[in-house]
């Protein structure tokens, strides 16, 4: 019976920390409604909480044995409690700092301070409790009774003000109506052009030292005859809020993808837009308490760059982007992000809405087919369990160069941008061999065998850069952008990992590592600027084609990657807004 009282106890003990962990959530999604808090409280509960009571039922169960004094608690005890709430108060303030500090950058001002009283009311009635717990040690079960009362005091406080001050939740921004294009709408395709070349999980920390060895001998062009520069990136760092940010040139809570789904609890129809960091969250999806549903094209709530300059009569053409399923109109082309995966003929493409306009799918799947047949039939595969991994990301780059060479000839643009995608997988993989020095565990053996397989895959990319750069014509602009970059795991995450039986990732961007942007043309001025962000390139490429900067975008036009002769006659314009 004993034993069980310890139960009871710990489960209340797990629950508070449920509890907090649901004020956390609704922070961090000032739009996720009260209505929906019976929901999220229950996937909480049935799994934070869960895993809280059984550590805290383990500590008290060991106590019990290391002890000389054997205790037997009431079935709701305030001797066991207090030192539970103060754990969960505890570790809960812990989480909600650092993640104020990690997202409150990209939530709005209102939402950050009304998260930031909360985070110190959290923190004042933590400290109570722990105050508590050392009281009640000193004096005895003399203050077990006013004690009580306190706590239970400060845990209604700890959760009811942080909750009135989140307030009810106010409606998402809607997503973006902008007008509709032709197909034979499309403006001029004469004069100068961007050609952006988007690199994920590229980082200009590898670039360099290989650059400088003479390895990657077009990066080192663009590092000695071009303007490079660190670009901050956000978090979370995923694909879909990062390109999202780069494409509009406004953080998420303007742009409306806060990350790269949406998280529906179990119980719930409403969803929640981001997940806290530092607790391993993205495990209540891959255990099913949390419903995702990837973000699409239609949930864009501000008009990415293709839009912008397609409503201003320049032609463009975008491959890979991400979030552009299904692909919408535009002055010119678009190849979605889901075009390599689910294409398999003429006819599944123009009725799955993976390109625009629909008459291009032939020239694509000629293209994609063309580029397949020309990779090796058996590609060697460095690691048997990682290599199939792989296959695909680095066959869609080539895939998607191709497809951006055939559909160019056909519709011309001005702006041309395709994301490549094989860095990120190959170094989530081999990061580790590449850096051996900050894992400590690679045998000479491995390092012979897979040292070479990051370098390796960079000089492709650095190939596919040589045969870009040789397009470029007198007054075109290449923008080599990587919106975030690559790092070594932590070596918690890395147990946490294998503890799940996911042993390989080796190289992560959970903590928001730098990306990078490369300028090359006739009229970039040579150089290593001053850092800067992933929302400053629309600004910037806006500046370019001589057209006005958005006063609600959030970042800013880099004038400074240009000639003094160009941005001499190029005064920076404004308007209030492109919506």
């Amino acid at each position: 019976m004993r034993y069980l009282r310890m139960l009871t106890n710990s489960l209340i003990g797990g629950l508070a920390f449920a509890l907090y962990l649901t004020i956390l959530v609704l922070q961090i999604n000032p739009g996720y409604p009260l209505m929906g808090i019976p929901g999220l409280t229950v996937t909480l509960v049935l799994s934070y909480g869960f895993h809280a009571a059984t550590v805290f039922y383990a500590l008290i169960v060991l106590r019990q044995i290391l002890a000389t004094e054997v205790i037997s608690p009431g079935w709701i005890s305030f001797r066991f409690l207090v030192w539970l709430c103060s754990a969960s108060a505890g570790v809960a303030a812990l989480l909600t700092w650092v993640n104020l500090r990690g997202l409150a950058p990209f939530i709005d001002s209102e939402a950050a301070a009304r998260m930031t009283g909360g985070a110190a009311v959290l923190t004042i009635c933590a400290a109570i409790m722990v105050g508590l717990a050392l009281g009640h040690r000193w004096a005895g079960r003399h203050s077990s009774r006013p004690g009580a009362a306190l706590l239970a005091a400060a845990l209604m406080v700890s959760i009811a003000v942080p909750l009135m001050l989140r307030g009810p939740g106010a409606e998402a921004p809607r997503a973006a109506r902008w007008p509709a294009m032709t197909a034979g709408a499309a403006g001029q395709a004469g004069g100068a052009r961007v050609v952006m070349v988007l690199l994920e999980g590229a980082s200009l920390d590898l670039i360099a030292p290989a650059a400088v060895e003479g390895r990657l001998p077009n990066f080192e062009r663009l590092l000695e005859r071009g303007a490079s520069l660190h670009l901050a990136t956000m978090r979370p760092t995923q694909p879909g809020p990062v390109w999202t940010a780069v494409a509009t040139g406004k953080l998420p809570f303007k742009n409306g993808i806060r990350s790269s789904a949406t998280y529906t609890p179990l119980a719930s129809d409403a969803a929640i837009e981001v997940l806290p960091d530092y607790c391993y969250s993205h495990a209540l999806v891959e255990y099913g308490f949390l419903r995702e549903q990837v973000h699409e094209s239609r949930d864009l709530a501000a008009r990415p760059v293709w839009s912008l300059l397609g409503a201003q009569g320049v032609p463009v053409g975008v491959v890979n982007w991400s979030g552009t399923q299904p692909a919408r109109d535009v002055r010119g082309y678009l190849v979605s992000d889901q075009f390599e995966r689910r294409y398999a003929s003429v006819v599944d493409v123009e009725n799955i809405g993976v390109i625009w306009p629909r008459d291009a799918a032939p020239a694509a799947v000629t293209a994609a087919a063309e580029a397949r047949r020309a990779i090796p039939v058996s590609p060697p595969k460095p690691l048997d369990d990682a290599g199939q991994l792989l296959a695909r990301p680095c066959a869609a780059d080539r895939v998607h160069e191709q497809i951006a060479i055939a559909l160019d000839e056909r519709y011309p643009s001005r702006f041309q941008a395709v994301r490549y995608e094989c860095l990120d997988a190959v170094g989530h993989h081999f990061l580790r061999y590449t850096l051996p020095g900050a894992f400590g565990d690679v045998s000479d053996a491995e390092l012979q065998r897979y040292g070479g397989v990051l370098v390796a895959h960079y000089a492709a990319v650095d190939q596919m850069l040589g045969r870009v750069m040789t397009t470029l014509r007198p007054g075109d602009l290449l923008l080599v952008v990587s919106g975030f970059g690559m790092e070594p795991m932590s070596v918690g995450k890395r147990l946490l990992e294998r503890t799940v039986g996911n042993p390989e990732p080796s190289g992560t961007h959970e903590p928001a590592p730098d990306g990078f942007l490369f300028a090359y043309g006739t009229d970039v001025r040579p150089g290593r600027l001053t850092r800067g962000s992933v929302v400053d390139v629309v600004p910037t490429i806006l500046y370019f084609f001589g057209l006005p900067v958005g006063r609600d975008m959030d970042g800013f036009a880099r004038t400074d990657i240009f000639a003094p002769a160009f941005s001499a006659g190029r005064p920076i314009t404004y308007i209030p807004s492109y919506e």
